[in-house]
């Protein structure tokens, strides 16, 4: 099966145009550097649990940031305020 995905990927290259084949070598290159480093992230980690050095390894839990909406402010400047309100 990923011989076949593979041998597709490579014919529709001859109908890519040169801007779009240097991007799709920019992607790779980018997805090659991640893997590796992930690999070897992983493969740290593993050491570090063989050697009796940590017990486990927690991962943080990333929640997305959500775009925020700037609101409109009627009067002073709020940074006035502020400093108004610490004197």
């Amino acid at each position: 099966m990923a011989t076949k995905n593979l041998n597709q990927i490579i014919e529709q290259l001859d109908t890519l145009e040169i801007e779009e084949i240097q991007q799709l070598n920019q992607t790779i290159q980018k997805y090659l550097t991640e893997r590796e480093e992930s690999t070897k992230k992983a493969a740290f980690h593993q050491a570090l649990i063989n050697s009796g050095l940590v017990k486990q390894i927690k991962h943080p839990a990333y929640q997305p940031i959500e775009e925020r909406k700037l609101i409109q402010v009627e009067g002073k400047a709020v940074s006035e305020t502020i400093i108004e309100e610490r004197r």
